[in-house]
């Protein structure tokens, strides 16, 4: 069963297929003609939501998509749903964690907690949708660890762990990740809808 990840983002498609294994995963490469869509939620169920039917629609395929980001307490839960575009431009990753340690530089250290929130969400081409969501939290560092992941993966680490999240393989990281967490109680859902046809 071929599903559309609603994303050009290869970190993305590459950590999905790993985590969705046997399902036909391809991304929004596949399909040039689909305009990207553009967020316009204030949370992530809304932009999950937004892009999976739009997408889905679009296609004429099952889609899923995610929402997520850095939530840090100090800043009342933010930069959250803008944590792609924080600093202004989208996926300026250098420039988010430049802002974002700027913006916490007087905090004391044990005051950094935070944690990654992802909402991930199945859209049928009927309209049908699901969500799901999972969460990571942590604290964040002010020194950049590890060659790893995208985003704020190099200031953060999880409760439990000395490593940040960069510093994690894929596989470790699949494992405790917000994105990981969602997509695999996603993963039921989708089997249930289009294998099962429930």
């Amino acid at each position: 069963m071929k599903i559309v990840l609603a994303t050009r983002n290869k970190g993305k498609i590459a950590e999905l297929r790993r985590i969705l294994d046997g399902f036909d995963i391809v991304g929004l490469e596949e399909f040039p003609e689909i305009e990207d869509v553009v967020e316009t939620g204030v949370t992530f169920e809304e932009n999950a939501l937004l892009k999976a039917v739009a997408v889905a629609k679009a296609a004429g395929l099952p889609a899923v998509a995610d929402d997520s980001g850095l939530c840090v307490d100090v800043l009342n839960g933010m930069p959250g749903v803008f944590s792609a575009r924080w600093s202004g431009r989208h996926g300026a990753d250098e420039a988010n964690i430049d802002l974002l340690l700027a913006q916490v530089g007087d905090v004391p250290d044990h005051l950094l907690t935070a944690y990654f929130a992802c909402c991930a969400a199945l859209a049928l081409p009927t309209g049908e949708t699901r969500v799901a969501v999972g969460t990571l939290p942590g604290s964040l560092i002010r020194e950049r660890r590890g060659a790893h992941g995208f985003g704020y993966d190099p200031i953060f680490v999880p409760d439990g762990d000395v490593r940040t999240t960069a510093e994690l393989s894929p596989g470790e990281k699949d494992a405790i990740s917000h994105r990981g967490r969602a997509f695999r109680a996603l993963a039921p859902i989708v089997t249930e809808l289009l294998v099962t046809g429930a």
